[in-house]
C-alpha cells in the first residue's frame, strides 16, 4: 500500500462529507482526490523531481502532499522561518523541484525550480479541471516525504519517510472510516512538522474533517474550535500553555472531545490546569519523532484521569509519562553499549516497527537489526509506561558526572510562580560544565533566584543544583516547542540577563 491507496479508499468509500476545510465550503474526499490528480498532472508535465512547500498551513498543503504521492515524487515541506542562507542550502538539495512558496520566498527557488506558485495559485490551479493523465502507483519502498530536522545543534538532516512507513503508521493507529459525520479536527502545527503530515493522512483515512489554522493566537484557536465545532485537536505544549495563561480569553470549548499534545515536554502545571478546566476533554500525550513517522507511544484519556486523581505517587507520576507503546511498535531502554537495562533504570530509548524509518538523505539507514536509536533518554516502569527524560545531546557533564537537565527542570517547574524553565551546561575550565538555569515567571509573579536555588538544593544533590539562575521574560523555543538550548548557553556564557 501507498499514500495513493489511502486517498482512493477515502474517496471511493466516503459519503461526500467534507474532509478538508470549513463545513461551509470545504472539499470532499472525492474533490480532494481530483485536486490532487490535477496537481500531479502539473508536476508530471514539468518533469518535477520533487514538490517543495515553503509556506504556512492552509488547504494547499494537503493537496500538495497527495499530489506529490500521485506523481510519484517526494513531498518536501521546508521551514519557512529559516534564514535565507539556510533556505537556499536546503533548496539546492532539490534541483528540478516544483516549488510552492509564499511571495516572500519565491525568489529563492528560481534557480532550482521547474515551476513556482504561491499556495493560493497552486490551489486554484489544482481545483481547475485538467487532463490529468494516469496517476502513479508508487512502490511502498519509495520515498513519500522528506522532512528536515530542526538543526538546532547541527546542520538539518533530511529524514526519508517511505510510503510503507507512513501507511503502516496510519493503518496501525486509525480505523478506516471510523469518524462520525459531525467530527472535525483542528491542526495548527506547521506543515514541516511530522505531526502535520500524519494528521492529514490519519484524519483523511478516518473520514474526519480537517481544519487548518495558519497563525496561532489563543483567541483565534479558541474561536475556531467553537465556530467549526471542532471535536479533536492537536497542539504543542507551548500552544496549550498560552491558551491556559491567557486571562482575557473565553476558554469554553463545548464541542472539543479529544486534545492530543506532543513535540516537547509538557510543563506539569499546564496539563494539570487543563485537566481541571476542561474535565470533559480526553487528553492524549503522543510521543514520537520524525524518524518514526509520528507517534510511537500514547498516554490516553483514561490514563490521564486516573493519574491526575491518584494519591499514589507512582501512579500520579504517569501523568507526565509518554504512556505505553502503540500496537506494532516495540520499545527498549538500553545503556551506552546498546544493552537493554532493567525495568526502571535510565538509558537511551530504542524503537522498532514498520513505521520506523531511521533513514536520512545521503546516509545509510541508522538502524540496528530493525531497531532505531532515538537518542532520547528515558526509562520504562513495571507496567510499561515510558518516561522521556531529555536528549542524550543535552546531557550536562559536570566533573565527569552525567546530569540530565530534565531532572533539574522538573524541580524548578514545580516551584510557585515558575512558568517555564531550562537547565543547561555552560562551558567551564575547571568542571567541564557548570550548571546554569533560566526561569520565566507566571503572570504577575516575582521570582527570587536565591530561593529557587535553595528549593533545587533541597530536592537535588548539591552537585545537581544550578550554580546560577537567570530570570528571563521568555525562553527561546522553536515553533514546535523545543527549547533552543544552544541560544540559552550562548546568552548565559556572556552573562546576558543574569539576575541571580
Amino acid at each position: 500500500m501507498n499514500l495513493t491507496t489511502l486517498l482512493d479508499m477515502a474517496a471511493d468509500g466516503g459519503d461526500d462529507r467534507i474532509v478538508l476545510g470549513s463545513s461551509r465550503d470545504g472539499l470532499s474526499a472525492g474533490q480532494l482526490r481530483e485536486a490532487a490528480r490535477n496537481g500531479a498532472a502539473t508536476l508530471a508535465r514539468g518533469g518535477a523531481s520533487a514538490l517543495v512547500h515553503i509556506a504556512k498551513n492552509g488547504p494547499a498543503f494537503p493537496v500538495a502532499l497527495l499530489a506529490a504521492a500521485l506523481a510519484g515524487v517526494p513531498f518536501v515541506p521546508i521551514n519557512y522561518r529559516l534564514g535565507r542562507a539556510q533556505l537556499g542550502a536546503l533548496l539546492a538539495k532539490h534541483p528540478g523541484a516544483y516549488v510552492i512558496a509564499d511571495e516572500q520566498h519565491a525568489g529563492l527557488a528560481e534557480e532550482i525550480a521547474v515551476g513556482i506558485r504561491t499556495p493560493e495559485a497552486w490551489l486554484a490551479a489544482a481545483r481547475t479541471p485538467a487532463a490529468s493523465g494516469s496517476a502513479s502507483d508508487p512502490d511502498p519502498d519509495s520515498t513519500a516525504v522528506i522532512i528536515y530536522t530542526s538543526g538546532t545543534t547541527s546542520e538539518p538532516k533530511g529524514v526519508l519517510l517511505r510510503h510503507g512507513n507512513l501507511v503502516s503508521y496510519v493503518i496501525g493507529t486509525v480505523e478506516f472510516g471510523s469518524a462520525g459525520a459531525d467530527e472535525s479536527s483542528l491542526l495548527c502545527v506547521p506543515p514541516y512538522h511530522i505531526a502535520a503530515v500524519s494528521n492529514v493522512l490519519t484524519n483523511l483515512y478516518a473520514g474526519r474533517r480537517l481544519v487548518l489554522l495558519d497563525a496561532f493566537t489563543p483567541s483565534a484557536w479558541l474561536r475556531l474550535v467553537r465556530d467549526e465545532r471542532v471535536t479533536n485537536a492537536m497542539v504543542v505544549p507551548t500552544i496549550l500553555a498560552r491558551i491556559m495563561d491567557d486571562g482575557s480569553a473565553d476558554r469554553s470549548v463545548p464541542s472539543l472531545r479529544t486534545l492530543a499534545y506532543g513535540g516537547a515536554a509538557m510543563p506539569p502545571r499546564v496539563i494539570e490546569r487543563a485537566l481541571r478546566e476542561w474535565p470533559h476533554v480526553g487528553f492524549v500525550n503522543a510521543y514520537g519523532l520524525t524518524e518514526t513517522s509520528s507517534t510511537v507511544s500514547i498516554l490516553g484519556p483514561e490514563e490521564h484521569r486516573e493519574a491526575f486523581a491518584s494519591a499514589d505517587p507512582a501512579v500520579r507520576a504517569r501523568l507526565h509519562s509518554a504512556g505505553r507503546p502503540i500496537p506494532g511498535v516495540d520499545v527498549q531502554v538500553r545503556d551506552a553499549d546498546g544493552v537493554e537495562v532493567p525495568i526502571g533504570a535510565p538509558g537511551r530509548i530504542w524503537v522498532r516497527g514498520e513505521q520506523v524509518s531511521g533513514e536520512y538523505a545521503g546516509k545509510a539507514r541508522a538502524r540496528d537489526d530493525g531497531w532505531f536509536d532515538t537518542r532520547d533518554l528515558g526509562r520504562l516502569d513495571a507496567d510499561g509506561f515510558l518516561f522521556v527524560e531529555g536528549r542524550q545531546d543535552d546531557t550536562i557533564i559536570r566533573g565527569a558526572e552525567n546530569i540530565a537537565p530534565a531532572e533539574i527542570e522538573d524541580v524548578l517547574l514545580r516551584q510557585d510562580g515558575v512558568a517555564d524553565a531550562v537547565a543547561v551546561g555552560v562551558p567551564d575550565d575547571e568542571w567541564g560544565h557548570r550548571i546554569e538555569a533560566v526561569v520565566t515567571p507566571e503572570r504577575d509573579a516575582e521570582l527570587d533566584p536565591d530561593a529557587l536555588r535553595e528549593a533545587a538544593e533541597a530536592a537535588l544533590r548539591t552537585s545537581k543544583t544550578p550554580d546560577r539562575i537567570a530570570v528571563w521574560d521568555e525562553i527561546p523555543r522553536t515553533d514546535t516547542g523545543k527549547i533552543q538550548r544552544h541560544h540559552v548557553v550562548t546568552r548565559l556564557a556572556v552573562g546576558d540577563d543574569i539576575t541571580g
